[in-house]
C-alpha cells in the first residue's frame, strides 16, 4: 500500500538486531496449544484474532487491570496479515514480507509518530527508507520508454480527481467513483502509459496517513527488511505484557454465539470458550463468505455493512534471478496493452535493501491479483518472465532460481490483503462496521478504522479503542457501545419517478 504521494523522505534508518533465531515467546508449534484445558474455562473478554488489533486490544485490557483475557487465534503465531518467508536458493536466502511491508507515514518535526513506528522502534526493526516515487523508471513492451513526465501528471491528476469525486454539491457529500472523478477532470487515461501511471496512484490503498495537517503522519515510507520478519514488532509488543496461558494458538474460531448476558465461542476442533465479552477482529473477507456463524445471525445493518466494503488483494510475486539484470533504481512501471498486468515491479537487490541477493518483485491487485491467486506457479512464472523479455528485449532472461506468492484472497483466515472503500459506501455504512452489537460483541480492526482503514495504525487505534471500552464496561459497570445508524441512506438518494 505505497504512498499516494511522496517527497523529500527522511533516509531515517532504524538499526536492527537482525538474528534468524531471535527467541519470540508467542511464536509456537502446532502442539504447543492444549484447547482442551482452554476449553473449560471462563473469562471476562475474549479477542479473537491475534494480529495488530487484537494484541493492542489486550494491551488496553492489561493497562486497565484487566487480565482476565485470551487471545484466540488460527494461526501458529501472534502477527495477523504481518507474514515473513524465507525465500531464495540454499546459502542465498533472505526473510521477505508477503503481507504488509512498509512503516508508511513516519512522523514529521513536532508531530505524532505513527504508533508502527514506536513499536518498530522498540522493537530495534531493521527498516530503511524506501523512495516510491523519485527513484523509477518507466517501461513498456517495447523495452524502456521515459514516460516519467506522464508518472509525474499522474500524481496531480489523482490528488484533482479525489477532490472532485467528492464535490459538494447543495451543501451535501457525492460519493462516484474514482475513475468517474478523472472523467469531471477530462483526465481519463488514454494510453497503456497513462493507464500505468495511474494505476500507481489509484490502485493503491490511501487515505490521510500522509497528511500531517488532517492528522496524519509524514508522506515518508519505511520498508522492512529485518531478517526476524515486520510481525517482531507486534510479537515484541506482546511479550511485554501478554502471559502464555492468555495465548490459544492453533484455534479456528467456527461460531460465536452471543445474547445480552455473554457470548460462547466454538472452535473447529470442538473447543468452548465463554466470555462476557468479545471482541472480533476478523477480516471483512472471513466477515463476508461468513467461515464464521453467528448465533443469532448479526443483525441487518450490520450485515449490510460487511456486504458494503470492499476486500482488495494486494500480491507482491517474488523472483530470485542469478545475476542483476534489471534496473538499479529502486522502483520501475511497466505499461502493458492491459491495464494491471504486472505493473509495478521493486528491486530487492538493491545497496539499501538485500544487495546481491538476486531478488525482485513485481505487484499486481485487484481482479488481476485474484486471476493470478487461481493460476499454478509456473503460469504465473511464464507470464512475469515474458513481460521482463518485453522490457529488456536485448538481454537473454535466465529463468528464476526461486519463485513465489501467496494467495491471500484463497486463504480462509483473512480472504484477501484489506479492506478498501467502494464507491456509495458512505458514512453510515462506515459506523454500522464499526458499531459493536449490543453490549456484548465487539469489532475492532484496520477496516473498522474511518481514518486509517486499510493500514497497520488503523487496526493499532481500533484495538486500543476497542480494548479500552470495554475496560470500561468491566470497570465501571456501564458501557458506551459504538452507535449504529441503522437506516443508511445515501446523502442524495434516488428519486424515481415511475412509469404510468
Amino acid at each position: 500500500m505505497p504512498s499516494a504521494s511522496l517527497s523529500g523522505l527522511l533516509g531515517l534508518v532504524l538499526t536492527a538486531l537482525t538474528l534468524l533465531n531471535t527467541s519470540v515467546v508467542f511464536a509456537q508449534s502446532p502442539a504447543a496449544n492444549d484447547n482442551e484445558a482452554s476449553s473449560a474455562k471462563h473469562y471476562k473478554v475474549l479477542i479473537l484474532g491475534g494480529g495488530v488489533a487484537g494484541v493492542m486490544a489486550a494491551h488496553s485490557l492489561h493497562t486497565n487491570g484487566i487480565e482476565d483475557y485470551a487471545i484466540v487465534e488460527a494461526r501458529h503465531e501472534l502477527g495477523g496479515r504481518m507474514q515473513n518467508y524465507t525465500f531464495g536458493i540454499p546459502g542465498k536466502q533472505y526473510t521477505v514480507e508477503l503481507g504488509p511491508n512498509w512503516i508508511q507515514g513516519t512522523v514529521v518535526k513536532g508531530g505524532t509518530p505513527n504508533p508502527i513506528l514506536t513499536l518498530a522502534q522498540k522493537a530495534n526493526l531493521t527498516a530503511v527508507n524506501n523512495d516510491l516515487y523519485d527513484d523509477v523508471l518507466t517501461y513498456d513492451w517495447t523495452g524502456y520508454n521515459n514516460y516519467t513526465d506522464v508518472f509525474n501528471n499522474a500524481v496531480d491528476a489523482f490528488d484533482n480527481a479525489i477532490v472532485v469525486a467528492g464535490a459538494r454539491v447543495a451543501n451535501q457529500q457525492v460519493d462516484m467513483s474514482l475513475f468517474s472523478g478523472y472523467s469531471m477532470i477530462n483526465e481519463q487515461a488514454q494510453t497503456p502509459q497513462e493507464a500505468a501511471s495511474e494505476y500507481w496512484q489509484v490502485d493503491f490503498n490511501n487515505n490521510l496517513t500522509y497528511v500531517p495537517e488532517e492528522g496524519g503522519f509524514s508522506e515518508d515510507n519505511l520498508l522492512c527488511v529485518d531478517q526476524r520478519g515486520y510481525k517482531v514488532i507486534i510479537q515484541h509488543e506482546a511479550e511485554q505484557f501478554v502471559q502464555p496461558q492468555q495465548v490459544l494458538l492453533n484455534s479456528t474460531v467456527k461460531t460465536i454465539a452471543y445474547n445480552d448476558t455473554g457470548v460462547a465461542v466454538t472452535t473447529t476442533d470442538g473447543a468452548t470458550l465463554t466470555a462476557d465479552y468479545v471482541i472480533c477482529t476478523f477480516s471483512v473477507g472471513v466477515l463476508q463468505h461468513q467461515d464464521v456463524i453467528f448465533k443469532p445471525a448479526l443483525p441487518a445493518w450490520k450485515e449490510e455493512a460487511i456486504n458494503s466494503v470492499r476486500m482488495a488483494t494486494y500480491t507482491k510475486i517474488f523472483l530470485q534471478f542469478p545475476e542483476h539484470f534489471w534496473f538499479d533504481t529502486e522502483v520501475a512501471v511497466y505499461a502493458d496493452p492491459e491495464r494491471g498486468r504486472y505493473p509495478v515491479w521493486q528491486s530487492l537487490d538493491h545497496p539499501k535493501f538485500f544487495p546481491g541477493s538476486g531478488i525482485l518483485f513485481v505487484t499486481v491487485t485487484g481482479d488481476f491479483a485474484l486471476r493470478c491467486n487461481l493460476l499454478t506457479d509456473d503460469q504465473v512464472k511464464e507470464e512475469i518472465v515474458g513481460v521482463l523479455r518485453s522490457m529488456y528485449p536485448n538481454v537473454t532472461i535466465p529463468e528464476p532460481l526461486a519463485f513465489h506468492y501467496p494467495r491471500w484472497s484463497l486463504d480462509p483466515l483473512f480472504r484477501g490483503s484489506y479492506s478498501n472503500w467502494p464507491p456509495s459506501f458512505v458514512n453510515g455504512h462506515a459506523e454500522d462496521l464499526r458499531a459493536s452489537v449490543g453490549e456484548r460483541l465487539w469489532f475492532a480492526g484496520e477496516a473498522t478504522s474511518l481514518k486509517y482503514y486499510g493500514f497497520l495504525h488503523g487496526a493499532y487505534y481500533e484495538g486500543v479503542d476497542a480494548g479500552n471500552a470495554i475496560a470500561q464496561c468491566i470497570n465501571n459497570g456501564t458501557c458506551e457501545t459504538r452507535p449504529t445508524v441503522e437506516s443508511v441512506t445515501n446523502p442524495q438518494p434516488y428519486l424515481l419517478q415511475l412509469p404510468r
